[in-house]
C-alpha cells in the first residue's frame, strides 16, 4: 500500500434520521360519517451504523466525506398505516477503527471483527398516531405525537492497525528493509530519516504455510510521546500488536541506551505497552567484522531475547521469525 493511500484519521459530521410524525386522521366515509381515530404511527428515523470490513486496510474511502446523514422516517397515515422507517446508513470501516467524541476525544466504540455492526447514532422514534390516545372519556382525539429528532455530532475515526508484531526503532534503523525482506511489503527505502511516513503492513510467511502480520511503524524519536517528530499520530498503532520487535543498528553509539530510550517513549505514551512480549534485533550486522560482532554479543546483556541480523545478507532472519512465532503463541 502506498503512503499516499494510507489514511488513518478522519473527522466526520454524522446525523441520524428524524422520526416521522404520527397521524391524527379520523375515519370518515359514507358508511361511517363519525368514525373514530385511525391515524397510524410515524416511522423510525434512520440509524448511522458502523460496519467492520476485513477487505479495508485504510480510511481512504472516507477521506473526502465530511457529512453522513441517515434518512428521516415518514409520517403515519389513515387506516392505521405506519410510516416507513428512515433509511439506515452503513459506514464500512477497517478492523481496528475506533470512534472518538470530537469534543473531548473520549473513545466511544471500536470495530474489531468482520461484519461487526455497531449503531453510532440512533434514529429518532416515530410519533404515535391518534388511535393510541383514544379512551372511554375521549373517544375522538384529534391530536397525535410528533416524531423524535435525530442525533447529530462530529466524530473522529482513527485506525489502530491490527497486526501481530510491531516494529519499533529510531528513524533509519533498518525497519523498512527488514519488512521488505521478511514479507510481501514493498515500503520506500532510502538512507535518510523518516523515509517511512505511514505504517506499512507485511504478511510474513512461516513454516508449514503459517504466517503472521508485521507492521512497520514510522520511526520514533526521543520525545515522541510528547508529540515530537511524527509523535503521537503513529504510536497508537503499536497498541494492538501482540508483540514488539525493537530494531537498533549495530553501529549505534550505545545499543542498550537506544533501546531504553525507545522503551521509555512507549512507557510515557501508554505504560500497558510494557506488558507486551519484546524482542531486540540488532540490525546491519553485516557492516562489522565477525570478531567485533562477537565482542558486542558478549558485552550486550538485556532482560529480553536478542537476535543479530542483516537484512542484506539474510543473517539471523530465520532465527528472528522463529523467535517471533514463539512469542505469538498463547
Amino acid at each position: 500500500m502506498s503512503n499516499e493511500n494510507f489514511i488513518d484519521y478522519v473527522k466526520i459530521f454524522f446525523r441520524s434520521g428524524k422520526g416521522g410524525s404520527g397521524s391524527a386522521h379520523l375515519a370518515r366515509s359514507a358508511l361511517t360519517p363519525k368514525g373514530g381515530p385511525d391515524g397510524g404511527d410515524g416511522g423510525r428515523g434512520g440509524h448511522v451504523i458502523l460496519r467492520g470490513n476485513a477487505q479495508l486496510w485504510t480510511l481512504l474511502h472516507l477521506k473526502y466525506t465530511k457529512h453522513v446523514f441517515a434518512g428521516n422516517g415518514e409520517s403515519g397515515s389513515k387506516n392505521q398505516c405506519f410510516g416507513k422507517d428512515g433509511k439506515d446508513v452503513y459506514v464500512d470501516v477497517p478492523l481496528g477503527t475506533v470512534v472518538k467524541n470530537a469534543d473531548n476525544e473520549e473513545q466511544e466504540i471500536e470495530i474489531l471483527h468482520d461484519k461487526q455492526e455497531l449503531i453510532l447514532l440512533r434514529g429518532g422514534r416515530g410519533g404515535l398516531g391518534n388511535v393510541h390516545f383514544k379512551s372511554a372519556t375521549h373517544q375522538t382525539p384529534r391530536f397525535c405525537q410528533p416524531g423524535e429528532s435525530g442525533s447529530e455530532a462530529w466524530k473522529i475515526l482513527e485506525l489502530k492497525i491490527l497486526a501481530d508484531v510491531g516494529l519499533v526503532g529510531f528513524p533509519n534503523a533498518g525497519k523498512s528493509t527488514f519488512i521488505s525482506v521478511v514479507s510481501n511489503a514493498k515500503p520506500k527505502i532510502a538512507n535518510y530519516p523518516f523515509t517511512t511516513l505511514k505504517p506499512n503492513l507485511g504478511m510474513v510467511p512461516y513454516r508449514d504455510s503459517r504466517s503472521f502480520v508485521v507492521a512497520d511503524i514510522p520511526g520514533i524519536i526521543e520525545g515522541a510521546s510528547e508529540g515530537k517528530g511524527l509523535g503521537l499520530r503513529f504510536l497508537r498503532h503499536i497498541e494492538r500488536n501482540a508483540a514488539l520487535l525493537f530494531l537498533v543498528p549495530i553501529d549505534s553509539e550505545n545499543i542498550k541506551k537506544e533501546y531504553q530510550i525507545l522503551l521509555n517513549e512507549l512507557k510515557q505514551y501508554n505504560p500497558e505497552l510494557l506488558d507486551k512480549k519484546r524482542l531486540l534485533a540488532v540490525s546491519k550486522c553485516d557492516i562489522l567484522p565477525a570478531e567485533d560482532l562477537q565482542k558486542i554479543k558478549k558485552k550486550l546483556k538485556l532482560d529480553i531475547p536478542i537476535v543479530y541480523i542483516s537484512s542484506h545478507t539474510q543473517m539471523g532472519i530465520t532465527e528472528t521469525k522463529d523467535e517471533l512465532w514463539k512469542m505469538l503463541q498463547p
